[in-house]
């Protein structure tokens, strides 16, 4: 008879190979005859095997830093430590920006985010090539700590243009990561190897676009006019910024799901603890991206009222 109950829908329950690895073999799974139990012999065998379980049970489960192995937990809570740097040192980005506006001088500097943005790239750069060696925690830390300062300088800097567009950018980069993860952790969208081809295309095409839009805001070429280059001009009435900007979107929520699957790889290969520091590092990655292009839109979109 089927059982009903949903909590013993699991192999362990339902297997009966499965039993074979535990702790006293089928006699500690009751599978045996009754024969089996006869003897003294037995009785006492199944009486060490039954307390062993007891004691198993009854401890507390093996943690990250019992085992040494990257857990979900652990990643978790390291990717939440590195969001607490960024957010400390975002505001002394957005205090250091806005510092010398005045009357007489209302222009926000760009040195925080430009400082933050240069030094957050070369320590990335450094985290992804020195993690085949070896993971360096203080590296990844000192990341959050420059991106930070990039986003604090940045989110400053728009906000005196636009007011109430870092609370807009906020609660939809918040919304959209909320979404993937809820629906990541249902099942409901998952990682697959056609969809990461068309990514990863999507995102070479995205990269040369932007360096090729960047250089011609460089030399001031014409057709590159307005305040984001290319993204500032309109394609049949609408900005190509918001086209693109929302492919963007759609491509930094699917990489979240990239970095959820890979997290939960790590897990299932046994990873060492170390790596779930790379685990919070990638996630970051991803979020301060789509805060970044959430930002861009909304500013489009306010510039084109």
């Amino acid at each position: 008879m089927a059982l009903n109950n949903p909590a013993f829908n699991n192999p362990a329950f339902q297997d009966p190979k499965a039993v074979q690895t535990y702790p006293g073999g089928p006699q500690a799974a009751n599978l045996g005859g009754p024969t089996q139990y006869a003897t003294a012999q037995h009785a006492g065998t199944d009486a060490a095997a039954q307390a062993h379980l007891e004691g198993m049970y009854a401890a507390p489960s093996a943690g990250a830093v019992e085992t040494g192995r990257m857990t979900i937990e652990d990643t978790v809570w390291k990717t939440l430590g590195l969001f607490a740097v960024l957010l400390v040192t975002a505001t002394v980005g957005w205090v250091w920006t806005m510092a010398g506006v005045t009357p007489a001088n209302p222009n926000p500097s760009i040195l925080p985010w430009m400082l933050g943005a240069l030094g957050g790239f070369v320590l990335s750069l450094v985290v992804i090539f020195g993690s085949r060696k070896k993971v360096r925690p203080g590296l990844i830390i000192a990341y959050a700590a420059f991106e930070g300062l990039f986003v604090g300088g940045i989110s400053a800097f728009f906000e005196f243009i636009w007011p109430g567009i870092v609370v807009q950018a906020t609660l939809a980069t918040l919304s959209v990561v909320g979404v993937t993860l809820a629906l990541f952790a249902s099942g409901k969208v998952r990682a697959s190897k056609r969809a990461t081809k068309i990514f990863m295309i999507a995102m070479v095409g995205y990269l040369v676009f932007s360096l090729i839009n960047v250089g011609l805001m460089l030399f001031n070429v014409p057709i590159a006019g307005g305040a984001f280059g290319l993204l500032s001009q309109e394609f049949m009435g609408i900005p190509l910024g918001l086209i693109i900007g929302v492919l963007v979107v759609i491509m930094a929520a699917y990489s979240l799901v990239l970095d959820f699957d890979q997290v939960q790889q790590g897990v299932r290969n046994g990873a060492p603890r170390q790596y779930a520091w790379l685990g919070a590092f990638g996630i970051m990655v991803t979020v301060v991206w789509l805060y970044v292009e959430i930002l861009r839109i909304l500013a489009i979109l306010r510039g084109s009222e």
